[in-house]
């Protein structure tokens, strides 16, 4: 099969899949697309969006059911009918936190302009102390950490009480879901990658979501990848 994967130079939402390639160690074809060649291309992507996948001619379009195609065809989106179902929750988890997040992880990320601490009330700088700490944003809910109020604008609960669920006893091999590593390890690890680039101590305190990932980014031909893709921010 011919594999044509189109999307921006950075990491973003394309990631995952190319991390699907590295991992199943398939050929395919990384089209980085550069912002000035965009407008010419946008008319021929489905929805008028990137990423999209192209095997054989025929085209893929959305992050996620790029993802799902590839981690299935490659053996890593479950075992059982029910980790599929449960590695699938996970990913639209994500995506709808992230969806929420997007007001506030851009701005952060020099991607647009805001004032992040002031959009959730409270004062300071990523590097100043502050009533509510920067993981406490994006991870807002923890039954042993301080909390958003409910009343602010992230109230979303994708954090550690709900991950550690799935980090515990019930994945003694410290996956998501099941023993083995699924394309809903990926999505976490690369997320917890790009925002420690920006806030070093974003997983400071939660044991369990550091040692995830550490163990998924140790995966030899994923740390391979890693090491020898092209640099970019995010």
């Amino acid at each position: 099969m011919e594999y044509k994967f189109y999307y921006f130079p950075g990491r973003g939402l394309g990631e995952v899949s190319r991390q699907l390639f590295a991992l199943a160690g398939v050929h395919y074809e990384d089209i980085r697309v550069p912002k000035e060649q965009w407008p010419e291309l946008k008319p021929k992507m489905p929805f008028g969006q990137m990423p999209v996948l192209e095997v054989d001619g025929q085209q893929i379009p959305q992050s996620l059911a790029i993802a799902r195609y590839l981690a299935r065809k490659f053996g890593y989106a479950g075992k059982t009918p029910y980790e599929e179902a449960i590695v699938d929750a996970l990913a639209d988890q994500y995506k709808d936190f992230y969806v929420e997040i997007k007001g506030y992880y851009y701005p952060a990320m020099g991607l647009a302009e805001g004032d992040v601490l002031k959009q959730v009330g409270v004062t300071g700088a990523p590097n100043a102390p502050t009533e509510v700490s920067w993981p406490r944003l994006f991870f807002p809910h923890d039954d042993t950490h301080p909390q958003i109020p409910l009343g602010s604008p992230i109230s979303f609960v994708m954090g550690p009480a709900f991950l550690r669920s799935h980090l515990s006893k019930e994945t003694v091999q410290g996956f998501l879901a099941g023993q083995e590593l699924t394309y809903a390890d990926l999505i976490l690890a690369e997320h917890i990658h790009t925002m420690r680039s920006v806030f070093p101590e974003y997983t400071k305190g939660f044991p369990e979501i550091e040692a995830h990932y550490e163990k998924v980014t140790s995966v030899p031909a994923l740390k391979k990848w890693m090491e020898t893709r092209p640099k970019t921010n995010f």
